[in-house]
Protein backbone atom coordinates (compact mmCIF):
# COMPACT_ATOMS: atom_id res chain seq x y z
CA UNK A 1 0.00 0.00 0.00
CA UNK A 2 2.99 2.41 1.01
CA UNK A 3 4.66 1.92 -2.47
CA UNK A 4 1.59 1.87 -4.78
CA UNK A 5 1.35 5.42 -2.37
CA UNK A 6 4.74 6.26 -3.07
CA UNK A 7 4.05 5.42 -7.19
CA UNK A 8 0.95 7.80 -7.34
CA UNK A 9 3.08 10.81 -5.64
CA UNK A 10 5.60 10.36 -8.16
CA UNK A 11 3.46 9.88 -11.21
CA UNK A 12 1.46 13.15 -9.73
CA UNK A 13 5.32 15.02 -10.03
CA UNK A 14 6.23 13.85 -13.03
CA UNK A 15 2.47 14.86 -14.55
CA UNK A 16 2.92 18.27 -13.09
CA UNK A 17 6.76 18.39 -14.65
CA UNK A 18 5.08 17.64 -18.59
CA UNK A 19 2.52 19.96 -18.00
CA UNK A 20 4.86 22.55 -17.33
CA UNK A 21 7.32 21.26 -20.05
CA UNK A 22 4.18 22.42 -22.52
CA UNK A 23 3.51 25.04 -21.41
CA UNK A 24 7.08 26.55 -21.06
CA UNK A 25 8.44 24.70 -23.15
CA UNK A 26 7.00 23.54 -26.26
CA UNK A 27 4.78 26.95 -26.82
CA UNK A 28 7.94 28.88 -26.58
CA UNK A 29 9.86 26.52 -29.05
CA UNK A 30 6.96 27.05 -31.59
CA UNK A 31 7.27 30.68 -31.48
CA UNK A 32 10.85 30.30 -32.22
CA UNK A 33 10.23 28.68 -35.64
CA UNK A 34 9.94 31.43 -37.33
CA UNK A 35 6.70 31.64 -38.76
CA UNK A 36 5.10 34.62 -36.30
CA UNK A 37 6.17 38.13 -36.82
CA UNK A 38 5.58 40.30 -34.27
CA UNK A 39 3.31 42.65 -35.24
CA UNK A 40 1.80 43.17 -32.20
CA UNK A 41 -2.05 43.13 -32.81
CA UNK A 42 -3.39 44.50 -29.32
CA UNK A 43 -5.70 41.57 -27.68
CA UNK A 44 -4.36 38.78 -29.78
CA UNK A 45 -0.49 38.99 -29.38
CA UNK A 46 1.47 40.89 -26.86
CA UNK A 47 3.88 43.79 -28.23
CA UNK A 48 7.23 42.52 -28.11
CA UNK A 49 7.88 45.39 -25.28
CA UNK A 50 5.11 43.45 -22.87
CA UNK A 51 7.08 42.22 -19.56
CA UNK A 52 6.35 40.95 -16.17
CA UNK A 53 6.27 43.79 -13.14
CA UNK A 54 6.08 43.68 -9.44
CA UNK A 55 3.62 45.80 -7.91
CA UNK A 56 5.45 47.27 -4.79
CA UNK A 57 3.10 49.84 -3.53
CA UNK A 58 -0.19 51.37 -3.80
CA UNK A 59 0.47 55.30 -4.32
CA UNK A 60 -2.86 56.17 -4.71
CA UNK A 61 -6.50 55.07 -5.58
CA UNK A 62 -10.27 56.51 -5.41
CA UNK A 63 -12.90 56.65 -7.83
CA UNK A 64 -13.18 58.01 -11.34
CA UNK A 65 -15.77 59.18 -13.71
CA UNK A 66 -15.26 57.86 -17.17
CA UNK A 67 -17.86 59.24 -19.27
CA UNK A 68 -21.14 57.46 -17.61
CA UNK A 69 -19.40 55.24 -16.00
CA UNK A 70 -17.99 55.37 -12.23
CA UNK A 71 -15.63 53.59 -11.36
CA UNK A 72 -12.38 52.73 -8.56
CA UNK A 73 -9.14 53.37 -9.81
CA UNK A 74 -5.48 52.62 -8.66
CA UNK A 75 -1.87 54.54 -8.95
CA UNK A 76 0.89 52.02 -8.37
CA UNK A 77 4.63 51.69 -8.19
CA UNK A 78 6.11 48.53 -10.02
CA UNK A 79 9.06 47.22 -10.20
CA UNK A 80 9.83 45.22 -13.87
CA UNK A 81 11.10 42.38 -13.96
CA UNK A 82 12.08 41.17 -17.54
CA UNK A 83 13.29 43.33 -20.33
CA UNK A 84 15.89 46.12 -20.98
CA UNK A 85 14.76 47.89 -18.41
CA UNK A 86 14.94 45.08 -15.61
CA UNK A 87 14.96 46.44 -12.45
CA UNK A 88 13.53 50.08 -13.05
CA UNK A 89 10.64 51.33 -11.10
CA UNK A 90 7.87 53.14 -12.84
CA UNK A 91 4.48 54.47 -11.84
CA UNK A 92 1.27 52.75 -13.86
CA UNK A 93 -2.10 53.33 -13.21
CA UNK A 94 -5.35 50.51 -13.76
CA UNK A 95 -8.64 52.53 -14.48
CA UNK A 96 -7.85 56.23 -14.79
CA UNK A 97 -8.20 56.10 -18.70
CA UNK A 98 -9.92 52.15 -19.33
CA UNK A 99 -12.49 51.08 -18.00
CA UNK A 100 -11.87 48.18 -15.35
CA UNK A 101 -14.15 45.69 -14.38
CA UNK A 102 -15.42 45.79 -10.42
CA UNK A 103 -14.05 43.68 -7.73
CA UNK A 104 -10.60 43.27 -9.19
CA UNK A 105 -8.18 45.24 -6.74
CA UNK A 106 -4.30 44.87 -7.41
CA UNK A 107 -2.27 44.47 -4.33
CA UNK A 108 1.48 45.05 -3.64
CA UNK A 109 3.31 41.66 -4.47
CA UNK A 110 0.95 40.77 -7.04
CA UNK A 111 2.60 40.27 -10.43
CA UNK A 112 1.24 41.92 -13.15
CA UNK A 113 1.95 42.20 -17.43
CA UNK A 114 2.85 46.26 -18.55
CA UNK A 115 3.55 47.41 -21.99
CA UNK A 116 7.26 49.24 -21.78
CA UNK A 117 7.41 52.20 -24.02
CA UNK A 118 10.16 55.25 -24.69
CA UNK A 119 8.98 59.19 -25.36
CA UNK A 120 10.60 61.24 -27.60
CA UNK A 121 12.48 63.24 -24.59
CA UNK A 122 13.59 59.38 -23.60
CA UNK A 123 11.00 59.08 -20.50
CA UNK A 124 10.46 55.39 -19.54
CA UNK A 125 6.88 54.89 -18.99
CA UNK A 126 5.01 52.22 -18.80
CA UNK A 127 0.90 51.32 -18.80
CA UNK A 128 -1.39 48.15 -17.36
CA UNK A 129 -2.22 45.58 -20.15
CA UNK A 130 -2.69 42.27 -17.86
CA UNK A 131 -2.69 39.98 -14.73
CA UNK A 132 -0.20 37.08 -14.45
CA UNK A 133 -2.18 34.08 -14.66
CA UNK A 134 0.39 31.05 -14.46
CA UNK A 135 0.64 30.59 -10.96
CA UNK A 136 -3.39 29.96 -10.41
CA UNK A 137 -3.38 27.68 -13.51
CA UNK A 138 -0.60 25.74 -12.44
CA UNK A 139 -2.53 25.42 -8.87
CA UNK A 140 -5.34 24.49 -11.31
CA UNK A 141 -3.81 21.59 -12.99
CA UNK A 142 -2.03 20.33 -10.01
CA UNK A 143 -5.60 20.20 -8.42
CA UNK A 144 -7.28 18.30 -11.38
CA UNK A 145 -4.26 15.82 -11.44
CA UNK A 146 -4.69 15.18 -8.10
CA UNK A 147 -8.46 14.00 -7.87
CA UNK A 148 -7.90 12.46 -11.02
CA UNK A 149 -5.16 10.19 -9.62
CA UNK A 150 -7.19 9.98 -6.53
CA UNK A 151 -10.63 9.14 -7.92
CA UNK A 152 -9.17 7.14 -10.96
CA UNK A 153 -6.16 5.60 -10.04
CA UNK A 154 -3.38 4.06 -12.23
CA UNK A 155 -6.20 4.45 -14.86
CA UNK A 156 -6.42 8.33 -14.21
CA UNK A 157 -2.00 8.62 -14.66
CA UNK A 158 -2.93 7.06 -17.87
CA UNK A 159 -5.39 9.30 -19.17
CA UNK A 160 -3.53 11.85 -17.78
CA UNK A 161 -0.22 11.43 -19.64
CA UNK A 162 -2.69 10.82 -23.15
CA UNK A 163 -3.86 14.10 -22.41
CA UNK A 164 -0.24 15.81 -21.86
CA UNK A 165 0.31 13.66 -25.09
CA UNK A 166 -2.63 14.59 -26.78
CA UNK A 167 -1.17 18.67 -26.66
CA UNK A 168 1.98 17.95 -27.44
CA UNK A 169 0.73 16.50 -30.69
CA UNK A 170 -1.47 19.19 -31.05
CA UNK A 171 1.20 21.93 -29.86
CA UNK A 172 4.47 19.73 -31.36
CA UNK A 173 3.07 18.48 -34.77
CA UNK A 174 -0.67 19.98 -35.85
CA UNK A 175 0.48 23.54 -35.65
CA UNK A 176 4.02 23.82 -36.67
CA UNK A 177 2.81 21.82 -39.63
CA UNK A 178 -0.04 23.64 -40.96
CA UNK A 179 2.17 27.11 -40.22
CA UNK A 180 4.57 25.71 -42.72
CA UNK A 181 2.08 25.64 -45.56
CA UNK A 182 0.94 21.99 -44.81
CA UNK A 183 -2.63 21.00 -45.96
CA UNK A 184 -4.62 21.48 -42.83
CA UNK A 185 -6.94 18.75 -43.68
CA UNK A 186 -4.22 15.84 -44.16
CA UNK A 187 -2.51 16.95 -41.02
CA UNK A 188 -5.39 17.56 -38.64
CA UNK A 189 -6.72 13.74 -39.73
CA UNK A 190 -3.15 12.26 -39.06
CA UNK A 191 -2.64 13.93 -35.90
CA UNK A 192 -5.87 13.10 -34.57
CA UNK A 193 -5.66 9.78 -35.55
CA UNK A 194 -2.40 9.02 -33.79
CA UNK A 195 -3.16 11.20 -30.45
CA UNK A 196 -6.39 9.30 -30.07
CA UNK A 197 -4.92 5.84 -30.73
CA UNK A 198 -2.29 6.41 -28.68
CA UNK A 199 -4.28 7.51 -25.75
CA UNK A 200 -6.49 4.90 -26.74
CA UNK A 201 -3.67 2.16 -26.15
CA UNK A 202 -2.49 4.31 -23.27
CA UNK A 203 -5.88 4.10 -20.81
CA UNK A 204 -7.46 0.84 -22.15
CA UNK A 205 -4.31 -1.13 -22.90
CA UNK A 206 -3.45 -3.68 -25.86
CA UNK A 207 -6.76 -5.16 -25.92
CA UNK A 208 -9.59 -6.63 -28.38
CA UNK A 209 -12.36 -3.75 -26.96
CA UNK A 210 -9.03 -0.78 -27.61
CA UNK A 211 -8.64 -2.26 -31.49
CA UNK A 212 -12.73 -2.22 -31.81
CA UNK A 213 -12.87 1.30 -30.72
CA UNK A 214 -9.26 2.36 -32.99
CA UNK A 215 -11.11 1.06 -36.01
CA UNK A 216 -14.60 2.73 -35.03
CA UNK A 217 -13.04 5.90 -34.03
CA UNK A 218 -10.79 6.14 -37.89
CA UNK A 219 -13.67 5.22 -39.28
CA UNK A 220 -15.99 8.03 -37.68
CA UNK A 221 -13.08 10.51 -38.24
CA UNK A 222 -13.07 9.90 -41.95
CA UNK A 223 -16.75 10.18 -42.60
CA UNK A 224 -16.94 13.05 -40.30
CA UNK A 225 -13.94 14.53 -42.54
CA UNK A 226 -15.79 14.06 -45.23
CA UNK A 227 -18.90 15.55 -44.54
CA UNK A 228 -17.42 18.60 -43.27
CA UNK A 229 -15.12 19.28 -46.85
CA UNK A 230 -18.48 19.09 -48.04
CA UNK A 231 -20.42 21.19 -46.15
CA UNK A 232 -17.88 23.69 -46.02
CA UNK A 233 -18.25 23.78 -50.08
CA UNK A 234 -22.30 23.69 -49.77
CA UNK A 235 -21.89 26.69 -47.79
CA UNK A 236 -19.17 28.48 -49.24
CA UNK A 237 -17.10 29.33 -46.12
CA UNK A 238 -14.33 31.02 -47.23
CA UNK A 239 -12.16 30.56 -43.54
CA UNK A 240 -12.15 35.00 -43.09
CA UNK A 241 -15.05 34.54 -41.03
CA UNK A 242 -13.22 35.18 -37.61
CA UNK A 243 -10.85 37.52 -36.19
CA UNK A 244 -8.04 35.64 -35.22
CA UNK A 245 -8.07 34.32 -39.60
CA UNK A 246 -7.78 37.34 -40.37
CA UNK A 247 -4.85 38.19 -37.53
CA UNK A 248 -3.21 34.60 -39.42
CA UNK A 249 -2.53 35.67 -42.16
CA UNK A 250 -1.03 39.09 -40.96
CA UNK A 251 0.83 37.64 -38.47
CA UNK A 252 2.55 34.66 -40.98
CA UNK A 253 4.38 34.61 -44.06
CA UNK A 254 2.71 31.46 -45.07
CA UNK A 255 0.31 30.67 -47.20
CA UNK A 256 -2.14 28.79 -44.98
CA UNK A 257 -5.45 27.29 -46.51
CA UNK A 258 -8.06 28.82 -44.53
CA UNK A 259 -11.21 26.91 -45.32
CA UNK A 260 -8.84 23.59 -44.90
CA UNK A 261 -7.80 24.96 -41.57
CA UNK A 262 -11.83 24.98 -40.76
CA UNK A 263 -12.43 21.37 -41.64
CA UNK A 264 -9.49 20.77 -39.35
CA UNK A 265 -10.59 22.42 -36.53
CA UNK A 266 -14.36 20.65 -36.93
CA UNK A 267 -12.43 17.40 -37.07
CA UNK A 268 -10.37 17.93 -33.58
CA UNK A 269 -13.08 19.73 -31.86
CA UNK A 270 -15.25 16.50 -32.26
CA UNK A 271 -11.74 14.64 -30.96
CA UNK A 272 -13.05 14.66 -27.20
CA UNK A 273 -16.46 13.52 -27.35
CA UNK A 274 -15.65 10.58 -30.14
CA UNK A 275 -13.00 9.20 -27.80
CA UNK A 276 -15.43 8.80 -25.02
CA UNK A 277 -18.21 7.57 -27.36
CA UNK A 278 -16.50 4.64 -29.04
CA UNK A 279 -14.58 3.54 -25.92
CA UNK A 280 -17.78 3.64 -24.10
CA UNK A 281 -19.27 1.29 -26.76
CA UNK A 282 -16.62 -1.15 -27.34
CA UNK A 283 -16.70 -1.64 -23.64
CA UNK A 284 -20.70 -2.32 -23.46
CA UNK A 285 -20.46 -4.51 -26.17
CA UNK A 286 -17.67 -6.78 -25.00
CA UNK A 287 -19.24 -6.70 -21.27
CA UNK A 288 -22.83 -7.90 -22.86
CA UNK A 289 -20.92 -10.42 -24.49
CA UNK A 290 -18.65 -11.69 -21.45
CA UNK A 291 -22.27 -11.52 -19.82
CA UNK A 292 -24.33 -13.95 -22.60
CA UNK A 293 -22.38 -16.02 -24.00
CA UNK A 294 -25.05 -17.38 -26.33
CA UNK A 295 -26.28 -14.10 -27.96
CA UNK A 296 -26.24 -14.24 -31.65
CA UNK A 297 -24.55 -10.77 -33.74
CA UNK A 298 -27.90 -9.43 -34.28
CA UNK A 299 -29.24 -9.77 -30.64
CA UNK A 300 -25.80 -7.95 -29.44
CA UNK A 301 -25.87 -5.14 -32.18
CA UNK A 302 -29.36 -4.76 -31.25
CA UNK A 303 -28.59 -4.74 -27.21
CA UNK A 304 -25.48 -2.07 -28.07
CA UNK A 305 -27.52 -0.12 -29.86
CA UNK A 306 -30.42 0.65 -27.17
CA UNK A 307 -27.35 1.74 -24.92
CA UNK A 308 -25.60 3.69 -27.80
CA UNK A 309 -29.31 5.73 -28.74
CA UNK A 310 -29.07 6.93 -25.19
CA UNK A 311 -25.49 7.71 -25.29
CA UNK A 312 -25.36 10.06 -28.32
CA UNK A 313 -28.93 11.61 -27.48
CA UNK A 314 -26.69 12.85 -24.28
CA UNK A 315 -23.52 13.52 -25.92
CA UNK A 316 -25.19 15.45 -28.63
CA UNK A 317 -26.90 17.41 -25.84
CA UNK A 318 -23.69 18.25 -24.36
CA UNK A 319 -21.97 19.43 -27.56
CA UNK A 320 -25.04 21.57 -28.65
CA UNK A 321 -24.90 23.10 -24.83
CA UNK A 322 -20.69 23.63 -24.81
CA UNK A 323 -21.04 25.67 -27.74
CA UNK A 324 -24.03 27.68 -26.81
CA UNK A 325 -21.82 28.15 -23.65
CA UNK A 326 -18.67 29.69 -25.49
CA UNK A 327 -20.99 31.73 -27.82
CA UNK A 328 -23.16 33.35 -25.44
CA UNK A 329 -21.42 37.00 -25.72
CA UNK A 330 -21.95 36.63 -29.42
CA UNK A 331 -26.24 35.46 -28.46
CA UNK A 332 -26.34 38.40 -26.30
CA UNK A 333 -25.05 40.65 -29.40
CA UNK A 334 -27.77 38.88 -31.79
CA UNK A 335 -30.60 39.81 -29.21
CA UNK A 336 -29.42 43.53 -28.47
CA UNK A 337 -28.89 43.75 -32.45
CA UNK A 338 -32.67 43.23 -33.14
CA UNK A 339 -31.37 41.21 -36.20
CA UNK A 340 -33.95 38.40 -37.97
CA UNK A 341 -32.36 35.47 -37.30
CA UNK A 342 -32.90 34.44 -40.73
CA UNK A 343 -30.30 36.99 -41.68
CA UNK A 344 -27.63 36.29 -38.90
CA UNK A 345 -27.34 32.51 -39.58
CA UNK A 346 -26.04 33.60 -43.21
CA UNK A 347 -23.12 35.48 -41.69
CA UNK A 348 -20.06 33.65 -42.08
CA UNK A 349 -18.35 33.09 -38.60
CA UNK A 350 -22.05 31.94 -37.38
CA UNK A 351 -22.32 29.59 -40.48
CA UNK A 352 -18.95 28.30 -39.37
CA UNK A 353 -19.99 27.72 -35.62
CA UNK A 354 -23.77 25.83 -36.90
CA UNK A 355 -21.77 23.73 -39.49
CA UNK A 356 -19.41 22.92 -36.84
CA UNK A 357 -21.81 21.89 -34.31
CA UNK A 358 -23.72 19.84 -36.72
CA UNK A 359 -20.96 18.12 -38.69
CA UNK A 360 -19.48 17.14 -35.48
CA UNK A 361 -22.80 15.70 -34.03
CA UNK A 362 -23.28 13.54 -37.41
CA UNK A 363 -20.21 12.26 -36.63
CA UNK A 364 -20.79 11.13 -33.35
CA UNK A 365 -24.15 9.68 -34.38
CA UNK A 366 -22.73 7.62 -36.93
CA UNK A 367 -19.91 6.38 -35.03
CA UNK A 368 -22.37 4.54 -32.44
CA UNK A 369 -23.66 1.97 -34.94
CA UNK A 370 -19.94 1.76 -36.59
CA UNK A 371 -18.42 1.43 -33.21
CA UNK A 372 -21.20 -1.32 -32.30
CA UNK A 373 -21.00 -3.37 -35.14
CA UNK A 374 -17.24 -3.72 -35.39
CA UNK A 375 -17.25 -4.51 -31.44
CA UNK A 376 -19.88 -7.15 -32.18
CA UNK A 377 -18.10 -8.64 -34.93
CA UNK A 378 -15.10 -8.79 -32.68
CA UNK A 379 -16.55 -10.01 -29.80
CA UNK A 380 -18.29 -12.98 -31.19
CA UNK A 381 -15.50 -14.03 -33.42
CA UNK A 382 -12.35 -13.36 -31.04
CA UNK A 383 -11.68 -17.91 -31.21
CA UNK A 384 -11.81 -17.81 -34.90
CA UNK A 385 -8.61 -15.15 -35.95
CA UNK A 386 -6.19 -17.84 -35.76
CA UNK A 387 -2.82 -17.67 -34.95
CA UNK A 388 -2.85 -13.48 -34.91
CA UNK A 389 -4.97 -14.02 -31.78
CA UNK A 390 -2.04 -14.05 -29.33
CA UNK A 391 -0.61 -10.82 -30.85
CA UNK A 392 -3.82 -9.18 -30.27
CA UNK A 393 -4.25 -8.97 -26.21
CA UNK A 394 -6.97 -10.16 -24.13
CA UNK A 395 -10.43 -9.44 -25.02
CA UNK A 396 -10.75 -6.74 -22.19
CA UNK A 397 -8.21 -4.96 -19.58
CA UNK A 398 -7.48 -7.04 -16.22
CA UNK A 399 -8.35 -10.80 -17.87
CA UNK A 400 -4.57 -11.17 -18.56
CA UNK A 401 -4.12 -13.90 -21.60
CA UNK A 402 -7.35 -15.82 -20.82
CA UNK A 403 -9.78 -16.25 -23.72
CA UNK A 404 -12.70 -18.27 -23.82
Amino acid sequence: MQRNSLLFLLSGLFLVVLAGAIIFFLIPKLREQGTFSPVGIEGFNLPADTVQARVLEIVDEGIITLGDHTQEYQVMRVELLEGDHAGETLIVDYGQYQIRPEGLVINPGEHILVTVGQRPDGEVTAYFTDFVRTRPILLLLGTFIFFSILVSGWKGVRSLIGMFFSLSVIIGYIIPQILQGQDPILVSITGAFVLLAVTLYLVSGWTLKTHSAVLGMLLALLITGFLANYFINLTRLTGFGSEESLFLIQMTDVQINLRGLVLGSMIIGALGVLDDLVTTQASAIFELHDADRRQDLTTLYQRGMRIGKDHVAATINILVLAYAGAAMPLLLLFTLSGQQYGYLVNLEFVTEEIVRTLVGSLGLILAVPITTGLASIIALNQNNLGSIRRFLGPANQGEGGHTH
